[in-house]
C-alpha cells in the first residue's frame, strides 16, 4: 500500500492547460474518487499518477517515493478501465495470468494467487471460458482480478462501471467496495457518476476546468458544498437554485427574485442588497397545507419508493422529492415550505458559500 502526494501538479497539451496546480494528498489505504464532468481533467490527472501522461510541472510523490519520471511498470499500480481491455483470445485464466507471466514468475507461485482471486470475484466456474462468453460484469470482474493479482500498492480506476447497465452498476459499485474493504489497498477511482462517488468513496475531490473545487468525506460535500458547482453536481435529483437580491419585509429578511417573487431567508445570512443564490435540496423542501409558497404542478415522476414533481421559479426548474407516494396530478397547486436550516446561500457573483 501507498499514500500519494500531488503537489502543484499541472498538465500542458501544446498551449494549452488542461489541470492547474493540483495539490492533493491521499492517505495509505484511503479510496478516493475523482469526480466531475466530462473534460474536467480528472482523467488526464489519473494518467499522470499511472505515469501513460507526462507530468507537465509539480511533483508526485508514490509510498514517499518520487515517481515524476518513473515508468509505469515501475510504479507498482494496477490499472482497471472502463473497457475491460481483455485479451479477446485468452481464456479468464490467462487473462489474469498475463502480468505474472510477463513478469515470468514461476506458475507454481502465482497458480494459487489466480485461484484466491477467482474466489474472491466469484470466477472460478469461469476461468476456462473465452471473454465473449461471460456478461458485462463478469469481464469487469476479470479486469479487477487481473489488477488484484499483480498485487499492487496502489489501485487505478477509470470509469469502470460506465459500460455495464443501471443493474450491474449497483451490485458492482457493491463488490468494488467489499473488494477495498479486503485488500485496503489504496485507491483512485475516477468517474463523472456522482451516486458512484458518494457510495464508494472515502473522500471525494470535486474537479471542474482543470481545477479542484472541493475535497471531502461524501456526506460533508452534500451537507456543506463551498460553492454553486459542487452543490449542484453532488446530489441527485439536483439542488434548486433560485437567484434574487437580499431586502427587508417587515423585519424579516427574504430573497426578492426578478420577477418578484419573494422567498423567506434565515436571519442574518446576507446583506442587504446583495445578489445571491438561494440553494435547496428537493429532498428538503417541505410541502405543507398553507405554506408560505404556492407553485403549479407541471409534471409528476412516481419512482416507487418516492414522488418527484417538477415546477418552475420564474425561468427555473424547480424539483421536489418526497419519500412516498403522493397522490398529485399536473396542473395542481402544491404549497412548500423552505425549513431555514436547510437553505444554502451562495454568492451569486463569485459563486461562493456565504455562511
Amino acid at each position: 500500500m501507498a499514500a500519494v502526494q500531488l503537489i502543484g501538479i499541472f498538465k500542458r497539451f501544446g498551449d494549452v492547460q488542461v489541470v492547474h496546480g493540483v495539490d492533493l494528498e491521499i492517505a495509505d489505504g484511503e479510496f478516493v474518487v475523482l469526480v466531475g464532468p466530462s473534460g474536467c481533467g480528472k482523467t488526464t490527472l489519473m494518467r499522470m499518477v499511472a505515469g501513460l501522461e507526462e507530468i507537465s510541472g509539480g511533483e508526485l510523490l508514490i509510498g514517499g517515493q518520487h515517481a515524476n519520471h518513473l515508468p509505469p511498470q515501475k510504479r507498482n499500480i494496477a490499472m482497471v478501465f472502463q473497457s475491460y481491455a481483455l485479451y479477446p483470445h485468452l481464456s479468464v485464466y490467462e487473462n489474469i495470468a498475463f502480468g505474472p507471466r510477463l513478469r515470468k514468475e514461476p506458475e507454481s507461485e502465482f497458480r494459487p494467487r489466480i485461484q484466491a482471486v477467482a474466489k474472491m470475484l466469484d470466477l472460478t466456474p469461469y476461468l476456462a471460458r473465452l471473454p465473449r462468453a461471460l456478461s458485462g460484469g463478469q469481464r469487469q470482474r476479470v479486469a479487477m482480478g487481473r489488477a488484484v493479482v499483480r498485487e499492487p500498492e496502489l489501485f487505478l480506476f477509470d470509469e469502470p462501471l460506465s459500460n455495464l447497465d443501471a443493474k450491474l452498476r449497483v451490485q458492482m459499485r457493491t463488490e468494488i467496495k467489499a473488494l477495498h474493504q479486503r485488500l485496503k489497498n489504496t485507491v483512485i477511482y475516477v468517474t463523472h457518476d456522482q451516486i458512484e462517488a458518494m457510495t464508494l468513496a472515502d473522500r471525494i475531490v470535486v474537479m471542474n476546468a482543470g481545477n479542484i473545487e472541493q475535497v471531502g468525506r461524501p456526506l460533508e460535500l452534500y451537507d456543506h458544498p463551498a460553492n454553486l458547482f459542487v452543490a449542484g453536481f453532488i446530489g441527485s435529483p439536483a439542488m434548486n437554485f433560485i437567484d434574487g437580491t437580499v431586502t427587508a419585509v417587515e423585519n424579516s429578511l427574504v430573497l426578492e427574485t426578478d420577477s418578484g417573487a419573494a422567498f423567506p431567508l434565515p436571519a442574518e445570512s446576507a446583506a442587504l442588497g446583495q445578489r445571491v443564490t438561494l440553494g435547496i435540496r428537493p429532498e428538503h423542501v417541505e410541502l405543507t397545507q398553507h405554506g408560505p409558497i404556492a407553485l403549479p404542478v407541471d409534471v409528476v415522476e412516481p419512482t416507487g419508493a418516492e414522488t418527484h414533481f417538477y415546477s418552475r421559479i420564474g425561468d427555473a426548474p424547480f424539483c421536489v422529492a418526497v419519500h412516498h407516494r403522493l397522490d398529485i396530478a399536473p396542473g395542481q397547486q402544491v404549497h412548500l415550505r423552505f425549513p431555514a436550516d436547510r437553505v444554502h446561500l451562495f454568492d451569486s457573483q463569485s459563486g461562493a458559500r456565504i455562511n
